[in-house]
């Protein structure tokens, strides 16, 4: 497997952010279950941690999306080889958040191990 320049990691992942609203990655248990890493979990911006039980998920994608989810100020670092972590802000018509994901990208593809949300207070 070639190991990425950040230019290129960072134009496949822009793509995938917010994880879990990109409908095209696919809302199935499987499709979920191909992008999370084994040991993924996360902090929602409510302070709640998640692990990689996906009922929350599936059942919200039985409606539709209530917006488009807006991402801007794309910034990319290298942590290890094939290990990135990316960082953007989150613009929802009721409040901005930052948001930070660690991606692996593995021969199976691109595997979320950790996402963060934060809430921008004034």
């Amino acid at each position: 497997m070639t190991d990425l320049s950040l230019e290129s990691a960072l134009e496949e992942l822009k793509p995938r952010e917010p994880i879990f609203h990109r409908r095209s990655y696919g809302t199935r248990l499987e499709d979920l279950e191909a992008m999370t890493d084994e040991a993924f979990w996360e902090v929602g911006a409510s302070g709640r941690v998640y692990h990689r039980e996906f009922s929350n998920l599936l059942e919200r994608y039985k409606s539709p999306e209530p917006h488009d989810w807006p991402c801007s100020n794309f910034l990319i670092q290298k942590l290890a080889e094939n290990l990135f972590l990316l960082h953007y802000i989150l613009t929802e018509p009721d409040r901005m958040t930052r948001r930070t994901t660690i991606w692996k990208h593995t021969e199976s593809g691109w595997k979320i191990v950790f996402h963060q949300g934060t809430i921008i207070s004034d």
